[in-house]
């Protein structure tokens, strides 16, 4: 399952040493819909190696302000605590699942 990220446990999760994909997500968005089942997967298959998680934009400000989210679905990509790669917009699972392969 993926994890639930909020502005208050998201300066935490990047400091330990795991990679990390974070979707800013809303409940009103379409493509973050279908971005969901997705990261949904990802989350499982990764569990152990990558903290593939979410975060709803509409509850949480502070960090997707700090990280210039403009438009949703937003999905980074953190190594070592920095943004390696940024996706903005639905994708397919063989897209992000590329990308979260480069973490590792």
């Amino acid at each position: 399952m993926a994890f639930n990220f909020t502005d208050d446990n998201f300066k935490q999760k990047v400091a330990e040493s795991m990679p990390i994909v974070i979707d800013f997500w809303a409940e009103w968005c379409g493509p973050c819909r279908m971005v969901t089942p997705i990261i949904e997967e990802l989350a499982a298959e990764y569990e152990g190696k990558v903290l593939i998680g979410k975060m709803n934009v509409d509850e949480n400000s502070s960090t997707p302000a700090e990280f210039s989210v403009r438009n949703i679905p937003t999905i980074l990509f953190i190594k070592n605590g920095e943004v390696v790669e940024r996706h903005v917009g639905a994708a397919s699972k063989a897209v992000l699942q590329q990308k979260v392969e480069a973490l590792l």
